[in-house]
């Protein structure tokens, strides 16, 4: 794990996130800070460091968006396509524990562009791949260096922000990650027409090439390397539990292997977790710092997060079979309602920083997991004679709420975490984030597979009941955020300075 400490908003990385994995090693204090950059300086970084998740948006969307046309490429049931979602999150979440203490081995910055090349190899073999089984591979690539540059750059910018600005920055942080999702279904649509789906990952490159270029260029601070004991006993134990649950979820009712060999992998899952968490008690720098639960904001913040992003993991892959395969719709056609999704989600980011600041955390959360249950479940009644406006209406709506849902939640994550547990608390983030997505995917697909077991053949009716289920699970997590204070995180927000 890594973990930091700040000095500044450029020197800091490095030198912060080796503080307090290695306690015994004497503390090299850094230089007094130099007078770093100017707030444009500092908000070009943070979009430099976000240009990874651009990439990660736009390769998403698109991807969702060709699911069907990929299905009929590779003479795959559209249901067993969830494997192109679902191999890359899980190669994400089970890489991401690693990232930390790379950072802190190898240096963030190096480390941050050496992953952005693995996502851009991974990118180039997805394209070129000939079968479904090469295509997940590929997407496996993708998600090492992916795992990298989602942890290692959202360090990056926390410990490079005060804490009373994080959420500003958050926002920032935000604005490629909304921008690629806003763009990719319609660029998905225009390529599978004019070309084919091979370029919806070489778009990638020249994206990826212009955001090495602006890291380069704009993310620059001193380097404090520390050699530190890597776990790797922990690191086995934590792939093992994620690897081996995912594959029950991924096979549960598809009948891809036997139940036996279901019963197996469930066992050997929580068998492994069992012995991960007492390693991490006994071990000094555990890969995974469970301790970090003992935080309220931070607990609640990562189950109630869970729970919404089933909802939300669910939706790519349900929405474009809905709008190709059941309303019979183009791929351009389908992409270009479909960006209403990323419309909604950009148009929440001017609006959260000051509505958090009005009604709290807690009571954001909440507001947004309700838009997210409501709005999240109407595309299941989506039919033919369904006015297009209110289609993309309801789906903007969906993209706003779990816009504000996600910049509430992952900035209350850290309010109470100190400095030194910073890139554990960001490690245990990104974990959680891309497993409950994934779990969302297969939590869809199974509901579709059990709905349309009697022969409905994805008719637009099949879709009710999933989304229904899934903007449930949304819901679930208001009790969890109603559990907690209605002051918690105002110290981020200035709100007790001003009472």
């Amino acid at each position: 794990m890594t973990e930091k400490k700040d000095l500044t908003p450029d020197d800091i990385v490095e030198e912060a996130a080796n503080e307090a994995v290695l306690p015994s090693a004497p503390l090299e204090k850094a230089a007094a800070p130099e007078p770093v950059v100017s707030e444009l300086g500092s908000k070009m970084a943070i979009m430099a460091v976000a240009s990874a998740l651009l990439m990660q948006g736009i390769d998403s969307t698109a991807l969702s968006t060709a699911l069907p046309t990929l299905a009929r490429a590779f003479h795959a049931d559209p249901i067993h396509l969830k494997l192109a979602l679902t191999s890359y999150m899980l190669s994400l979440a089970v890489f991401v524990p690693a990232s930390g203490w790379t950072a802190d081995r190898f240096g963030a910055r190096r480390v941050f562009i050496g992953s952005m090349v693995l996502f851009l190899i991974g990118s180039m073999l997805c394209g070129l791949s000939g079968t479904l089984e090469t295509l997940v591979a590929s997407r496996v690539v993708q998600g090492m260096g992916g795992a990298m540059m989602i942890t290692v750059g959202r360090m990056i910018i926390v410990h490079s922000t005060p804490r009373d600005k994080l959420v500003h920055a958050m926002v920032w942080f935000g604005m490629p990650a909304l921008i690629g999702p806003m763009i990719g279904p319609g660029m998905a649509g225009i390529l599978l027409r004019f070309a084919d789906w091979p370029w919806i990952f070489y778009v990638n490159v020249p994206v990826g090439i212009l955001g090495i270029i602006a890291v380069l260029v704009y993310v620059k601070y001193k380097e404090t390397l520390r050699r530190k004991r890597f776990d790797g006993t922990g690191f086995i134990l934590v792939g093992v539990t994620i690897a081996a649950a995912m594959t029950v979820a991924e096979t549960v009712g598809l009948d891809l292997i036997s139940t036996t060999d279901q019963v197996i992998a469930g066992i050997l899952s929580a068998i492994c977790a069992g012995l991960y968490y007492f390693h991490s008690r006994r071990t000094e720098h555990p890969v995974l710092d469970l301790t970090l639960f003992r935080h309220r904001t931070f607990a609640a913040s990562m189950l109630g997060g869970v729970l919404t992003r089933l909802t939300l993991g669910a939706t790519p892959l349900m929405l474009p079979l809905l709008l190709q395969t059941g309303l019979g719709w183009t791929p351009f056609h389908a992409g270009m309602v479909s960006m209403a999704t990323a419309f909604g989600s950009f148009c929440s980011r001017p609006f959260a920083p000051s509505l958090i600041q009005r009604i709290g955390f807690r009571t954001t959360m909440v507001t947004s997991a309700v838009l997210i249950a409501i709005f999240g479940s109407m595309p299941g009644w989506f039919r033919s004679d369904t006015p297009e406006f209110l289609m993309m209406f309801s789906l903007a709506m969906t993209g706003f709420g779990r816009a504000t849902q996600f910049s509430t939640a992952n900035t209350l994550a850290y309010a109470e975490i100190p400095e030194q547990g910073v890139s554990s608390a960001s490690t245990i983030l990104a974990v959680i984030q891309q497993v409950s997505l994934s779990m969302g995917v297969t939590l869809g697909a199974l509901l579709l597979h059990i709905v349309d077991a009697q022969g409905a053949n994805f008719a637009p009716t099949v879709f009710v009941i999933p989304f229904i289920i899934v903007g449930f699970m949304a819901l679930i997590a208001i009790p969890v955020y109603l559990a907690l204070p209605a002051n918690a995180g105002a110290d981020m927000t200035g709100r007790r300075r001003r009472h």
